[in-house]
């Protein structure tokens, strides 16, 4: 089965393409719903070498825009993840971390990466990786604006330095337009393409 699924990407992408996907490590903060479902649309092209990030356990208010199920409330969310992609691929390398990330800790966790996505719920802690990991010469995937629903052609992607790119409406507040599964799912699709685009090349 999986030489058949590799074998289609190979079609589609091409050998040389698919060999830079499955060589490169994907950072991923936060398994949420942008985390959740960015990872499954990486997995989906072929990245099999992944650090992903996450303290939190699922809930079932997740269960509208996040990549789990009824029955995985209460795990946490690495190890529901974790079962979840490997269902996809079962030969992928998983470094699943249940870790609050901070100044401390971040630059080391995602020291072999090549890119690290930035998934996290609040604007500070968004911010806090973002500027800790900037410095260094990884690309960074960041995503801001993405609450409510309709208009999501205003869900765009910007390349605000040589290795941030900002993917959001950059104006919509999750506190005021609750973050549902049609943008959530949008956003994630774009920084999965971000990545993809990035780590494959023209």
């Amino acid at each position: 089965m999986m030489g058949a699924f590799r074998q289609d990407l190979i079609k589609k992408l091409g050998a040389d393409r698919l060999a830079k996907i499955e060589k490169a490590r994907i950072g991923i903060a936060g398994a949420g719903g942008l985390g959740s479902n960015c990872a499954a649309c990486l997995v989906r092209v072929g990245f099999r070498n992944f650090t992903i990030v996450d303290f939190d356990v699922v809930d079932a208010t997740n269960l509208d825009r996040q990549f789990y199920f009824e029955d995985q409330v209460g795990m946490k969310k690495v190890e529901a993840l974790r079962t979840n992609l490997l269902r996809i691929n079962a030969g992928l390398e998983l470094q699943m971390l249940s870790l609050k990330l901070d100044p401390a800790n971040m630059v080391e966790t995602f020291r072999g990466c090549d890119v690290v996505v930035e998934c996290l719920d609040r604007a500070e802690a968004k911010t806090m990786l973002v500027s800790g990991l900037l410095a260094s010469a990884k690309l960074i995937v960041s995503a801001s604006g993405l609450g409510g629903y309709g208009s999501s052609d205003a869900i765009q992607t910007r390349r605000l330095k040589s290795n941030l790119i900002l993917i959001g409406d950059l104006s919509s507040d999750i506190d005021k337009a609750p973050a549902l599964a049609p943008r959530v799912s949008v956003a994630a699709a774009k920084q999965a393409d971000a990545v993809l685009e990035f780590i494959a090349g023209a």
